[in-house]
């Protein structure tokens, strides 16, 4: 009896190639269909939510134009700040708030040269750095409902106070319009580290209500500072003066 032919021996090898009801097809590399696991799905959320977060952080730079301005804020640091915020309040007619300026009585003489009346200025000395310049004025500012403040300070010191007055003011729903003050050949350009550092501060401050740098230092300097380490006497030597 003849053997079985072409046919027959081409389903046999098809058959023998097959995986049969317990063996799994090997794909060809290449042509692997996984699908997302629900660990890479969720890989994605605190990306979203990061840009979620800066987006309403940041809302103060694409807002609606503001209304016309409500206060001025000068920022301490520099007389001439003061001075120009007080040409200006007088030009305009608008309160001044001074945080972190000049000593009162100096102040005080100043803005009464200036021809600005004892009730058109506030001065505030709760701030310490450019963060708490913003912190701590802020909720006041939206109990009083003011939405709209020009913001006075140096032309070097600006670009790091708009950032954080945007980030801090701008989650109370206030919004800045910078006036620099030239600083002429007195001017340092501030490092962008500095500038996205406090950044990243305010951001926090809005997010948790706590200064970071603070937080920090209150958690760690006992540690920084040698705290338990037993504290022995400088050795004798010379004075500063050499003696």
């Amino acid at each position: 009896m003849a053997g079985p032919g072409p046919r027959s021996d081409r389903s046999a090898s098809l058959a023998k190639r097959s995986p049969g009801p317990g063996r799994r097809r090997q794909l060809r590399p290449g042509r692997s269909r996984r699908r997302p696991t629900r660990g890479s799905r969720w890989r994605w959320w605190p990306l979203a939510l990061g840009a979620a977060g800066l987006l309403w952080l940041s809302r103060g730079l694409w807002l609606p134009p503001l209304p016309p301005p409500q206060l001025i804020l000068v920022l301490g640091g520099d007389v001439a700040r003061e001075q120009e915020a007080a040409r200006l309040a007088r030009r305009l007619g608008l309160p001044l708030l001074v945080s972190g300026g000049s000593n009162p009585e100096y102040a005080t003489w100043e803005f009464r040269r200036e021809g600005l009346h004892p009730g058109q200025v506030l001065l505030d000395y709760r701030a310490h750095d450019t963060l708490s310049n913003f912190t701590s004025v802020a909720d006041d500012l939206k109990r009083s409902k003011v939405r709209s403040v020009l913001l006075v300070t140096s032309s070097d010191h600006m670009p790091r106070a708009l950032l954080v007055g945007r980030i801090v003011a701008g989650s109370r729903g206030i919004g800045l319009t910078p006036v620099a003050v030239p600083c002429g050949q007195a001017c340092i350009p501030e490092r962008k580290g500095k500038v996205w550092g406090d950044g990243l501060r305010a951001a926090l401050w809005v997010l948790t209500g706590r200064d970071l740098r603070l937080w920090v230092a209150g958690r760690f300097a006992p540690l920084l500072d040698g705290a338990g380490r037993p504290v022995h006497p400088p050795a004798a030597g010379p004075d500063p003066a050499g003696h």
